[in-house]
C-alpha cells in the first residue's frame, strides 16, 4: 500500500516536468513515427513487438549493419553492437543522452533525489569512466570470481528450501514461488536486507524497473516514480541501520568508505539500489525464460536430465535465444565511425541485444534453441565493455542451480495455462508463468 504522506510530498509540476523531458518529448516523437510506420520507432510502441520482436529484428537485419531514422539509429548487428559497447567514442551521456544538452542539464536539476531510476545518474548504468569506475571498484569487491565460486552452496540451499515450501503442491506460478524468491533471496544476503523487508523490495522493483523503458506514458512514470520513492525511502532507513550496526555485507562496506572513496548520500542510494534490483531482474527473467524454452524443447530437458554437466551451456543459449536485456542505448561522445557511418557527437544508436545474439554472421541456424550449442557463450546479453554486467557470473550460477535442482525434484514440469509476457520493452521475461508438477516425465 502507498503511503499517504509520499503521495501528498510530491511536487506534480516538477514531476510533470521530469517526465515530459525524459519521456514526454520522446514518446510523442516515437509515436508519430510509429503512425507512419517507421520500424525503429514500431519496435518500442507496438504491444505486439514487444510480445514478439523477432520477425522485426530479421526486417532492421535486412536493412543492413545500422539503422536509421530522423532521430536515432539502430542495429542488430553482432559486430556492430560489440564494436559500439567496447568503444571510448561510444558512452551513457550521464543519462538521458539522446536530449540535447540544455534539456539534459535542465533534467538534471529538475528531478527529485528522490525519485531517482536506474537510467538517472549516478547510476552505473547512466554514467562513463572515470565516475563509473569509482563506483565499479567500490562494487566489485563483492562479485569476485572466489566469492561467486562459495555462494554455490548458499544458492543450492535457497533453491532447495523453496521447493521445500512448494512440495505438495500440484500447481504454481513459477515466476512468484520459485524464479523470483531466489535471486531476491540471494542478492539480499549480499546487500544485508532484512527478510521480513525482501517481498517489499521485490514488488516495488519490478514497479521501478519499467523505468528502464523509452517513452514512458505519464501514468506509467507516476507509478513507477512512487515506487522509486518508497525504494530510496527504504534504502535510507536501511543505510542508518547498517551505519549503527554494520556487517559483511556490500551496503556496509560501502557505507564504511573514507576519503576519496566515500560515497555522497545520493551516490550510495543509486549505487546501491542499482545492485538490489539488477540482482534479482536478470535471474527473474532467465529462469522463467528458461523453464518456458525447456516446456517447449522437451528433447532438450531430457539431454540435460541425463547429462546435468551441460546446465551452464544451457544458461548461455537461454541468454543468447532469449535475452533477458534485449535492448541498451549508446551516444557517440566524439565524431566517429562504425561500419562505414559517420556518428556525430550526441547522436544515438539503439543496440538490439536481443536481435544481435541472433545474427547468422555468429551463430549457425541462429532461431533454433539449441542447449549444446558450441558457442553459445559468445552472446551479448551482459553486454560488453566497461558496462559489461558485474553480476553476470553470479546470474549464471543461480540460473543452473536453480534449473537443475527444480528438474531434480520435478522431472515432470510442464507449463500450465497460459503464461503472461511482461509488458516491458527493456526486459524480456515473464510476469506470470503456470507450471504443474503432477505430469509424468515427458516421453
Amino acid at each position: 500500500m502507498r503511503s499517504p504522506d509520499l503521495a501528498r510530498s510530491v511536487d506534480l509540476p516538477r514531476s510533470f516536468l521530469a517526465w515530459a523531458l525524459a519521456h514526454g518529448v520522446q514518446r510523442s516523437l516515437i509515436q508519430r513515427g510509429a503512425r507512419k510506420g517507421d520500424l525503429i520507432s514500431r519496435m518500442v510502441m507496438d504491444p505486439a513487438l514487444r510480445r514478439d520482436p523477432f520477425p522485426a529484428y530479421e526486417e532492421l537485419r535486412a536493412r543492413g549493419p545500422i539503422s536509421a531514422n530522423d532521430l536515432i539509429s539502430a542495429s542488430v548487428d553482432h559486430a556492430v553492437c560489440n564494436e559500439v559497447l567496447r568503444s571510448d567514442a561510444f558512452g551513457t551521456a550521464g543519462g538521458q543522452g539522446e536530449l540535447p544538452r540544455p534539456l539534459r542539464w535542465l533534467h538534471h536539476k529538475v528531478i527529485d533525489p528522490d525519485t531517482l531510476g536506474p537510467v538517472d545518474p549516478p547510476s552505473m548504468l547512466a554514467v562513463d569512466p572515470p565516475l563509473h569506475t569509482r563506483y565499479r571498484r567500490q562494487v566489485a569487491r563483492a562479485f569476485t570470481a572466489r566469492r561467486v565460486g562459495r555462494m554455490g552452496e548458499r544458492v543450492a540451499q535457497v533453491a532447495g528450501d523453496l521447493l521445500d515450501e512448494l512440495a505438495g503442491l500440484d500447481e504454481f506460478d513459477l515466476v512468484d514461488r520459485y524464479a523470483s524468491q531466489l535471486p531476491v533471496t540471494v542478492i539480499a544476503d549480499l546487500l544485508g536486507v532484512p527478510e521480513d523487508d525482501r517481498g517489499r523490495l521485490l514488488a516495488l522493483g519490478n514497479e521501478a524497473a519499467v523505468t528502464l523503458d523509452p517513452g514512458l506514458s505519464w501514468r506509467e512514470f507516476r507509478r513507477a516514480e512512487t515506487a522509486l520513492r518508497e525504494l530510496h525511502t527504504w534504502f535510507r532507513g536501511h543505510v542508518e541501520r547498517l551505519r549503527a550496526d554494520p556487517g559483511d555485507d556490500l551496503i556496509s562496506q560501502l557505507v564504511l568508505l573514507d576519503g576519496e572513496d566515500r560515497l555522497d548520500p545520493v551516490e550510495l542510494h543509486q549505487v546501491g539500489l542499482l545492485v538490489l534490483a539488477a540482482g534479482f531482474e536478470t535471474t527473474v527473467n532467465l529462469i522463467g525464460n528458461a523453464v518456458a524454452l525447456l516446456d517447449e524443447h522437451p528433447e532438450q530437458l531430457r539431454w540435460l536430465q541425463a547429462n546435468p554437466d551441460g546446465w551452464a551451456n544451457a544458461v548461455d543459449e537461454v541468454l543468447r535465444h532469449q535475452s533477458p536485456v534485449q535492448l541498451t542505448l549508446r551516444i557517440a561522445l566524439r565524431e566517429t565511425e562504425v561500419a562505414g557511418r559517420r556518428f556525430e557527437p550526441g547522436h544515438g544508436i539503439l543496440l538490439h541485444l536481443g536481435g544481435a545474439n541472433r545474427d547468422p554472421a555468429v551463430f549457425a541456424d541462429p532461431a533454433a534453441f539449441d542447449v549444446t550449442r558450441a558457442d553459445a557463450d559468445q552472446h551479448l546479453a551482459f553486454s560488453a565493455g566497461v558496462h559489461f554486467c558485474l553480476g553476470a557470473s553470479l546470474a549464471r550460477l543461480e540460473a543452473a542451480v536453480a534449473l537443475r535442482s527444480l528438474y531434480e525434484r520435478h522431472p515432470g514440469l510442464r507449463v500450465a495455462g497460459r503464461p503472461e509476457r511482461r509488458g516491458t520493452r527493456v526486459l524480456r521475461g515473464f510476469e506470470r508463468l503456470p507450471v504443474s508438477t503432477a505430469g509424468a516425465l515427458y516421453n
